[in-house]
């Protein structure tokens, strides 16, 4: 028999705990929770604050009493793990209702902390009555009940992370005129600039204030006056502050536990830290992308509870390991939903790899059948053809589209793959050409060189340098949606009769509405002897970018 000792609950310390009763019933099992709930639905916290979940009593996932009745586990909330002795294996455990202290021995212990908002010291923060963190449901009641009883009309938002703009989203549906202040120059992290923007303008058409590249400089009048550093003062009723997220590795550094990737806990594939009798799960640990194998921080709620139940495992003989976290993700954003997984631009950039880059602007379902919506969907990938990571952004059927690549990536199949995926169809649901299908048509024409591709990024510089761009659109498209500064309509009918027209000694650069005429242009053209490149994504994505910046 062991006694395994679990320091946290919710995700990852519950999943644990769980899972070890299920393989044991000789353990003795003592889990530790710092606050009053053990177990509750931590990303459902935004939308009790917005009213879409009425009932709090369904963000509790599990009880004490009924953990502790169902599992036969020793549930002590309201106790707080303050020291790790490990030379005698013990814990040290202060009750907080009484304040008593005392020592808990182990032969196992599973540190399962989390991860705590980022409060900088920023001037006047400790004077700020209306501020708000949102980590757990204590902070979810103060909250809503601020917003019930005080009636806010404003309120700023710091950070443009998830929960940021969940709350910028919940906080609007409750009559609230958000300013939403991010310091970089877009939301959501995960996703890239040119993705982000589509969010962009979807939130200011929903009534937010964005306010990018600009960050807090002081807090004044009792935290009702926001000064940037940018000198622009904002009056509010009340701060959500949500600059992001950080280990609650503390504990694990004072028992001179190994730390690593922005201090959190290094572990092993097996989930052991440093010390082989103490393992570490979910947000307060350092993990390996699964895509590339560098040290990364993904706190999210899947890795921590795949990681909870492969701890228990592993403690119970089983040669399991955790390879990485894919940190697949997404997000409702009003009436859009965000979503991306594996790796993006920014951080491919950062490490020094090589990539290619697609952008599809695919139905959700058959464009015939009502209700159809057009997303944009990103594909990222190498010159071999293995997926790094995908984006989308829309309004429906964008889940299961990344649900799918995020597949694809752990079954290692390669952009080549994608087209030869057989997908449910019916019209109100998809095409027959589903747009993962699509995006690996488009990724594969790039790699076989059929066409060559420009970015969205790239092409005002190339005309400003003499650059030849033709927009093979209509000539009523471009006068109802626009088009590219210094670009020539030639619409695509029209190509083969006007080739005469186009120089032979100099790249031509092609753009349609969503990048499909502007490859068919592009082969026409390479047919006859040009050199010629479409701009990816068309001018649908330019224009995102453009509109939302």
């Amino acid at each position: 028999m062991k006694k395994i000792v679990i320091v946290g609950g919710v995700a990852g310390g519950a999943s644990a705990a769980a899972r070890l009763r299920r393989l044991s019933e000789k353990d003795e099992i003592i889990m530790f929770e710092r606050g009053e709930y053990i177990s509750f639905a931590n990303c459902g916290l935004p939308y009790y604050i917005g009213d879409v979940i009425q009932e709090r009593s369904k963000l509790l996932v599990q009880t004490v009493d009924g953990m502790s009745k169902r599992f036969r586990i020793d549930v002590r909330n309201l106790s707080e793990v303050t020291a790790i002795h490990r030379e005698r294996k013990t814990v040290t455990v202060r009750n907080l209702r009484t304040n008593e202290q005392y020592e808990q021995p182990y032969d196992v212990l599973i540190l399962s902390p989390g991860a705590k908002p980022i409060v900088p010291p920023i001037p006047g923060i400790d004077q700020a009555k209306a501020l708000f963190t949102l980590r757990n449901v204590p902070d979810t009641d103060r909250i809503r009940s601020f917003v019930d009883d005080e009636k806010p009309k404003r309120a700023v938002v710091i950070g443009g992370g998830f929960i940021g703009v969940e709350m910028a989203e919940n906080l609007t549906e409750r009559g609230v005129h958000v300013t939403l202040v991010e310091m970089a120059n877009q939301v959501m992290a995960p996703i890239d600039y040119e993705m982000a923007a589509i969010v962009h303008t979807h939130m200011k058409e929903h009534g937010v204030e964005l306010i990018l590249e600009d960050g807090v400089q002081a807090f004044e009048n009792e935290g009702r006056r926001v000064v940037l550093k940018s000198g622009r003062a904002i009056d509010t009723d009340m701060i959500i502050l949500a600059i992001g997220v950080q280990p609650e590795s503390q504990l694990a550094k004072e028992a001179g536990l190994e730390l690593g990737f922005r201090g959190a806990i290094k572990v092993n594939e097996h989930l052991q830290t440093s010390d082989p009798n103490i393992f570490a799960i979910g947000d307060a640990i350092e993990v390996k992308s699964y895509v590339h194998g560098f040290e990364t921080f993904v706190p999210l709620a899947w890795p921590a509870n795949r990681q909870g139940r492969l701890v228990a495992d592993y403690i119970n003989g089983r040669g399991v390991k955790y390879n990485g976290t894919l940190g697949t993700s997404i997000a409702k954003v009003f009436h859009m939903t965000v979503a991306a997984t594996g790796l993006n631009e920014k951080v491919l950039k950062h490490h020094g790899i090589d990539y290619e880059v697609v952008h599809v602007h695919p139905m959700s379902h058959a464009s015939y059948y009502p209700g159809a919506t057009q997303m944009t969907l990103k594909l990222i990938f190498d010159r071999q053809g293995r997926i790094y990571g995908a984006q989308a952004v829309g309004q429906d059927g964008v889940d299961k589209r990344i649900d799918v690549i995020a597949t694809a990536i752990k079954g290692g199949l390669t952009v080549y793959d994608l087209p030869d995926l057989e997908l449910a169809y019916a019209p109100p649901f998809s095409s027959a050409k589903d747009p993962v299908n699509m995006a690996g048509y488009v990724a594969s024409n790039v790699l076989d060189g059929m066409v060559e591709t420009v970015q969205w990024h790239e092409i005002d510089d190339i005309v400003a340098d003499g650059g030849l761009l033709i927009d093979v659109r209509t000539p009523k498209e471009l006068e109802t949606r626009g088009a590219i500064p210094g670009s020539i309509n030639i619409p695509l009918d029209d190509l083969r009769d006007r080739l005469h027209e186009l120089p032979k000694d100099q790249t031509i650069y092609v753009t349609c509405q969503v990048g499909l005429r502007g490859y068919l242009a592009t082969r026409i053209l390479q047919e006859h002897g040009f050199k010629a490149k479409n701009l990816d994504g068309g001018y649908k994505l330019y224009s995102s970018v453009k509109q939302g910046e």
